[in-house]
Formats: structure tokens, C-alpha cells, sequence
């Protein structure tokens, strides 16, 4: 049927129809006072979702990827040496980004599916007895695999040490517990087409008063991504560039709903969808990525079962259901498929998505594989 696809993937994710209302309105002059109270109620919002009133809130026009290029950029120089915590796809990128800049990196990995070893890391530091270690990159919920590293954690360690901590929660925030104040989290960057529920197109980038520290050091390049242009322009209630008017509208849209609903309530909604998905899909006999432990709330990796293609899973999905799901990526790819349960979800679309994968098997003749 037309305009009834259904997006279950980590990203885009689905829209509310009152965001889409407003992304359809004619846009108004980035300059003028109507769009500074939009602008400003956005900034506000996400400083609420951060739970944080000592860092900065910064709004690029601009993919995840961006604002991690900006984390990067604006803290640290030429061959400083970075420790990139990588548990999947996204992890591994941001030691790239840095190693892009000049940056020494080296990569404590895991296995796809894993998250990172607390007395592995807690060693891994001890052992920078002269503190050669300036920034620590990790990533909250590992949009490949749906692995979930223990951040609270993780960040007491990086602060004993006294490393900058810069976090990936492009799939956690506003869908996962983050206290970017009380886990004293330096660097925090997401995006908008997440837990956020409006399309691809805007970045969030939080900085802390020690990440504005590494700052005033820092010698790489940077322009569009300056922090100093995006701090002095919201001082004044603007942007430093041209915004993505429309979106940022949208997110206001989006954010009142948010609000609405309550930020423990958007948390909890979350892990209630995750645990019903997980132990739907158990009962159906499926193999799951991630231990329970360690999953994430906004998205569940599924291992096929034996003798059939992710490929053809993923068709029957779409063709049968217009359903989107996702495939896995780097080494994943085509062993592994994705479904995503972040944003604009809610109980009816995971006990659809449950059923309609039901019967997708009954079909491929797997009940009971």
C-alpha cells in the first residue's frame, strides 16, 4: 500500500506527523527574533536531555559524523595520543577521524557484539604512568551491533586517569539514561535522526569547561566546526553559518513532545521495548548479538538462522510487510540483521514488528528452526 513503509532501523527513524507538519511550513529568517526563541528553546532542550547546565550545547548543520570531526578538531593537535575504545563500526571511526588530524591513535578493541572490559581499560591507564594519554573516544551505544558499553563506569576511570572523555551517543541520547554533568562526560555529540525523531541533517555537540581547556591548545584546523564561533554566536542567540531553519523548527516540534512525555518515561519506554523485542525474538528461536547485559535500548542485532540469507530476510520484509530492516555492516554485513527501537516507537510497533517476523519465517518454512 502507499505511504505505509515502516522504517524498524537504527537510522533514519520514523517521524511524528506533527514534525513532518512543520517541516513542511515555509522557513523563516534565520536573523530574526521567531527564529532565536526556536533556536534558544532547542538549545534549552537539549541541555535537559544531556542533564547537564555546565556544558555548552552546540547545533550543527550536519551528519553524527560531523559533530565527532568537530570533538575531534577542537581538542586536540598534531600527535597527541588518543586511546579509541572500539566495539564496533562507530567506535573505529572515531579513532580515524582523530588519526585524519594527527593524532596517534591506538585501538582497544573487542569482539563485535562485546563492550569494553572495565579492569581491561582501568589497566590499560594505569599503565600511562606520564599521563601521555590526552583524549579517550568511546561510543555509548554501538549503532553495528546494539552493544551498550557501560559509560558511568567507564568515565570514572577515564577521569582517574585524567584523560578527556569524548562520547559517541548518537543512538543514546534522548533514548538511554546520560548524565553528562553528574558522570562528568568532557565531550558528547549525537544526532538528530536517532532518538530525536526528525530526519537526517542535524548534529548535537555538548562541551564541557575541561574540554574548553583542551581548546585553547588545540592546533588543528577547523573553521565551519570552530567552537569559539558557536559559542559566541549563541551568546547572542544565533548561529555562526546559515542553520538548517526547517529542522531546527522540526526539533523544537520534537522536543516539546519529549517534554511531554518526560525524560524518565522516555528512558523507561525504551528499555521496556528493547526487553519485549529481545524476548520476542527468543521465543521465536532466534540467536541475538548481544548478551542481555549488554544491549543497548535503541537497537537489537539478530543472527540469521542457518541456511538462510540476510539478503532474503530483509526482502521479505520490505516486499510482504514494507517493512525496513537493517543489515549489518563492516564484517556484519550479511551475517547479521538490525532491528532499531529508538524515537518515534512505541508497544504496538514492536509487537507488530514481532508478529510480522513470525510470520516471515513461516513463510521461508523456519518455524521451529
Amino acid at each position: 500500500m502507499q505511504d505505509k513503509s515502516f522504517l524498524m532501523i537504527p537510522g533514519p527513524t520514523p517521524v511524528p506527523e506533527s514534525v513532518l507538519v512543520e517541516l513542511a511550513r515555509h522557513p523563516i529568517g534565520h536573523r530574526s527574533k521567531e527564529f532565536s526563541d526556536i533556536f534558544m528553546y532547542c538549545i534549552e532542550g537539549l541541555k535537559w536531555l544531556g542533564k547537564t547546565k555546565d556544558s555548552d550545547a552546540f547545533i550543527y548543520t550536519a551528519s553524527g559524523t560531523g559533530a565527532m570531526e568537530a570533538a575531534i578538531a577542537n581538542v586536540l593537535s598534531p600527535g597527541d595520543k588518543v586511546l579509541s575504545l572500539v566495539i564496533g563500526v562507530f567506535g573505529k571511526r572515531f579513532g580515524q577521524i582523530a588519526q585524519t588530524f594527527g593524532a596517534q591513535v591506538e585501538m582497544l578493541t573487542v569482539e563485535m557484539g562485546k563492550v569494553i572490559d572495565l579492569k581491561v581499560l582501568e589497566e590499560k591507564l594505569s599503565q600511562d604512568k606520564n599521563k601521555e594519554i590526552k583524549a579517550v573516544t568511546v561510543t555509548h551505544s554501538e549503532t553495528s551491533t546494539g552493544a551498550a558499553n557501560d559509560l558511568e563506569n567507564i568515565s570514572k576511570i577515564v577521569k582517574k586517569h585524567g584523560a578527556l572523555l569524548v562520547v559517541d551517543a548518537v543512538t543514546s541520547l534522548g533514548c538511554m539514561n546520560l548524565e553528562i554533568d553528574n558522570w562528568g562526560l568532557d565531550i558528547v555529540v549525537s544526532g538528530s535522526q536517532k532518538g530525536f525523531m526528525i530526519p537526517p541533517g542535524l548534529s548535537f555537540i555538548y562541551v564541557s569547561p575541561k574540554a574548553w581547556e583542551y581548546y585553547k591548545k588545540s592546533k588543528c584546523p577547523k573553521f565551519y566546526w570552530d567552537f569559539s564561533k558557536q559559542k559566541k554566536s549563541l551568546d547572542e542567540q544565533t548561529t555562526p553559518f546559515t542553520p538548517n531553519v526547517s529542522f531546527t523548527s522540526a526539533l523544537k516540534i520534537a522536543f516539546e513532545m519529549m517534554r511531554k512525555e518526560g525524560l524518565e518515561n522516555i528512558i523507561q519506554r525504551h528499555a521496556r521495548l528493547k526487553t519485549r523485542l529481545r524476548t520476542g525474538l527468543k521465543e521465536l528461536g532466534l540467536k541475538l548479538l548481544t548478551e542481555d547485559k549488554d544491549a543497548s535500548s535503541a537497537i537489537t542485532a539478530i543472527y540469521p538462522p542457518g541456511g538462510v540469507s540476510i539478503p532474503d530476510i530483509r526482502s521479505a520484509y520490505k516486499k510482504d510487510w514494507d517493512i525496513t530492516v537493517a543489515n549489518g555492516q563492516d564484517v556484519l554485513k550479511d551475517k547479521i540483521f538490525r532491528i532499531g527501537h529508538l524515537g518515534f516507537v512505541g508497544d504496538r510497533d514492536i509487537e507488530m514488528t514481532l508478529a510480522v517476523t513470525a510470520k516471515i519465517f513461516e513463510k521461508l518454512s523456519l518455524r521451529g528452526f
